[in-house]
């Protein structure tokens, strides 16, 4: 089991763990795709990346480091360097987060505490 030192439930022990991310990842990449503010910065064929974010939030959560053993250190700034990220775009991204974590059907309390967690990286990223 993936505890924290201090014995506490992960976040990704909490929502459901793998098949929960899973689900996550499914429900939200169509969203994205039909996103006016979004959707043009990502690729045709969404496969490869809907399984970096899998891998990327199974880590993030606090799963199994799936990503990191697979990439190397995410660096995900960096990796977003090449695409124009604004604030608005941030906005778009978390917003079809929101709705994907609606659609998954995760608690209330759950999806507050996911859309905490990512706000961080989704502003991050800006470079725009």
């Amino acid at each position: 089991m993936n505890e924290q030192q201090d014995g506490a439930m992960t976040l990704y022990e909490a929502i459901g763990g793998a098949a929960t991310v899973r689900k996550l990842v499914e429900a939200f990449y169509p969203k994205v795709q039909v996103d006016p503010d979004i959707g043009p910065l990502f690729p045709e064929d969404i496969t490869p990346v809907k399984e970096k974010q899998y891998l990327f939030l199974t880590q993030f959560f606090g799963g199994p480091p799936l990503y990191s053993e697979q990439y190397g250190h995410p660096m995900m700034r960096a990796r977003h360097l090449p695409f124009p990220i604004t604030t608005e775009r941030a906005d778009a991204w978390l917003r079809c987060m929101k709705r994907a974590l609606v659609e998954i059907g995760l608690s209330d309390e759950l999806q507050a505490i996911v859309l905490e967690r990512l706000k961080g990286p989704a502003y991050h990223f800006v470079n725009s």
